[in-house]
Parts: structure tokens; C-alpha cells; sequence
């Protein structure tokens, strides 16, 4: 499907007729660590410029970010990641790896695989398969592990990290990759897009990616990471790199069946995680002053207001980038062609775009 293809509505879903969009999702038990409560949400002590809560709710926010995913590339041979890895490959890291979904699901497909997830909290699971280890870490420390990765994974990684950081944790994600490793990062943004005007051009949903985009960029963590990232991958020194754009919709409405699945799912995950999304983010950074925990709560209400129109036809775009380390042969190529241009040379890369 063509990135910029409009998404066919079903004009026979109809939200307020009925609540089987309504996801099933388990309470998440207690925690091995308890947190600072800031205005009635739980947050993790590692790191204290991390804006995100550590709690039940957005753990299942980040369930249903997972799923969404899965049912995003569910017509591709490995809905988890689409670098390709080899024969031999042996270890794995997911970077923020949140409720640990993704590195469980890895590990219980590749069993001959050591998979590490990293996070400032410690997941809320009760079973893990064997290879699958949860650590509890700041990632943008100086990495103890001994073994070198075959890939490294991320996912939704916006308002985490300064340009400087990033930078950082790229060029340790690179030197940790055995050589023709992979690096793998998928991102959204939560600028909502509408193709068929069904959504009024003054409707609040189209102050979202604004709003969260200022408040980012006052606490000095970007959110619209979506638009750096490859770059930020090549800049690294990754070569072969890979894209694949897509549309996300929030809610049922769109005519084909996954999706439709996808809508439903994504809608969960913005109903669910709005308010952790926002909270903490706009109390200490809204603009054009900090805001109160209650216009957090009013103008989150008044988004889930609007996605739950049954006549809207909002989406969203995600973006995913993997590329591989250089081989040795490829390293000494790259110094040779530095040598011989000089400090302005610029490094081959091979750029594949898809549209999804």
C-alpha cells in the first residue's frame, strides 16, 4: 500500500452503536520498584528527565503499541523486525523495551537467540522464555555486556533523548554490533492526518502534533523524531539502509480488514496513553506556560472526544529504518575513499525506501 494512498472508509462502523472497539486488556501487578507519584501517575526513579510514567496504565498503552505494530507488518514474513539476520546471529538488545513484549516475542521465535531488553523500570511480566533476559539500566550508560549484538532494536523512542544523546547512544550502538550487525528503529508521531476532510480544519485533533512538538523541544528531547531518524543512522556510519512509510488509522473506520484491526488498536493505544503521553510533559514544559494537571486532563478528554467520532477518519504516520554495520572490507573501503577526498568526503550509503 502507497504511503500517500488515501485509506478506503467502511461507511457501516458506527462507534457510538457500540463498544466492541473496545479492547480486553489485563491489569499489570505489582512492581519491583515503587516510584515517585507525580500528579496521580507513577514514574521510575533511574533517570528523572524521562517524562513517560511507569505504571499499569501506560504499560498497556505499550502493550497495545506492540500489537499495533504486529498487525501493521502482519503481511510481511516477520511482523517483529525486518532486518535480515543471519545464520549465526546470537544476541539481540531492544533498547526501552518498555513491557518487555517485543524482546519476549523475539526470544520465543529465535530460542537459539539471546535476547536482551533494557529500561528504566522493571517490566511488570511473570514469564519470560529462557533466552530472554529484562534488565533494568540507563541505556546512555557506558554498556558492561561482553558480547557484541547482531541487532539492536527500538521502538517509539520520541521526548527520550537530546540530539547529544542521541548521538551518543547511536555511536555505542555501533561500536556494540558485530560487523554486518543490524540496527533497527521504528517511530511514530502523533500529528494526526485526515484525506477525506471528515475531520473540520479547526478541530483540536489537529493541535496535537503542535502541542506535543513545542513541549518537546522546550524540555530539550525532541518529539518529531520521525523526520531524524535515518539521518541520524547514517550519520552514525550505518550503510544499507532501509525505510518503510506507513499510515496507522485511529479507530475502525477504514474499509480493509487489517486495517481496520489496526485502527481499533492504535485507538486503544492513544485512549490509554494520552494522559501519560501528556502529563508530566506539558506540567513541566507546555507552552507557552507549564499547564495545570487539570487542562491536561481537559484537553486530553476533549482528544478522546474526537477520535471516538464515528464521522471522523483520523490517521497517523510511522516511519521504520534498519541498516547494518560495515563489514571489515566495507570499513577500509570508507577510509580509503576518505583519504582520497578528503575530510569533505562524502561515505557511500545505499538508501531503499518502501512505501507501505
Amino acid at each position: 500500500m502507497a504511503d500517500d494512498a488515501p485509506i478506503a472508509v467502511d461507511p457501516n462502523i458506527y462507534l457510538n452503536q457500540s463498544d466492541d472497539w473496545q479492547s480486553e486488556t489485563t491489569s499489570i501487578g505489582s512492581s519491583i520498584y515503587k516510584g515517585i507519584i507525580e500528579n496521580g501517575r507513577r514514574y521510575q526513579t533511574l533517570k528523572n528527565e524521562y517524562s513517560y510514567p511507569s505504571d499499569e496504565q501506560q504499560f498497556e498503552a505499550y502493550e497495545a503499541t506492540h500489537l499495533a505494530a504486529l498487525v501493521a507488518d502482519s503481511g510481511r514474513p516477520n511482523p517483529l523486525f525486518q532486518a535480515p539476520l543471519g545464520p549465526s546471529a546470537k544476541n539481540i538488545l531492544d533498547v526501552g523495551t518498555g513491557k518487555g513484549s517485543w524482546a519476549i516475542d523475539v526470544a520465543d521465535m529465535f530460542p537459539e537467540i539471546t535476547v536482551r531488553g533494557v529500561d528504566l523500570f522493571p517490566p511488570p511480566v511473570t514469564w519470560m522464555p529462557p533466552n530472554c533476559i529484562l534488565e533494568v539500566d540507563d541505556i546512555l550508560h557506558e554498556w558492561t555486556w561482553r558480547e557484541k549484538f547482531d541487532l539492536i532494536h527500538f521502538r517509539v523512542i520520541q521526548c527520550a533523548f537530546t540530539p547529544e544523546e542521541t548521538e551518543h547512544l547511536l555511536k555505542q550502538c555501533y561500536d556494540n554490533l558485530e560487523p554486518g550487525g543490524w540496527i533497527e528503529h521504528l517511530e511514530l508521531h502523533p500529528n494526526v492526518y485526515c484525506d477525506d476532510d471528515s475531520i473540520p480544519k479547526d478541530n483540536t485533533l489537529f493541535t496535537v502534533g503542535p502541542t506535543w512538538d513545542a513541549a518537546g523541544d522546550e524540555s530539550g528531547r525532541p518529539m518529531n523524531i520521525i523526520e531524524t531518524m535515518r539521518e541520524s543512522i547514517e550519520k552514525a556510519g550505518f550503510i544499507d539502509v532501509h525505510e518503510i512509510n506507513s499510515k496507522w488509522p485511529l479507530g475502525p473506520w477504514p474499509k480493509d480488514k487489517t486495517m481496520k484491526e489496526l485502527g481499533l488498536i492504535n485507538l486503544q493505544h492513544w485512549l490509554t496513553g494520552l494522559e501519560g503521553y501528556a502529563m508530566h510533559l506539558f506540567t513541566k514544559y507546555g507552552k507557552p506556560v507549564p499547564w495545570s494537571k487539570e487542562e491536561v486532563q481537559v484537553y486530553v478528554a476533549g482528544i478522546r472526544k474526537e477520535l471516538t467520532n464515528p464521522r471522523h477518519h483520523p490517521y497517523q504516520r510511522a516511519r521504520r529504518v534498519w541498516a547494518r554495520k560495515p563489514l571489515p572490507s566495507e570499513e577500509a573501503e570508507k577510509t580509503v575513499n576518505i583519504k582520497k577526498e578528503g575530510t569533505a568526503a562524502e561515505i557511500p550509503v545505499q538508501v531503499k525506501v518502501e512505501q507501505d
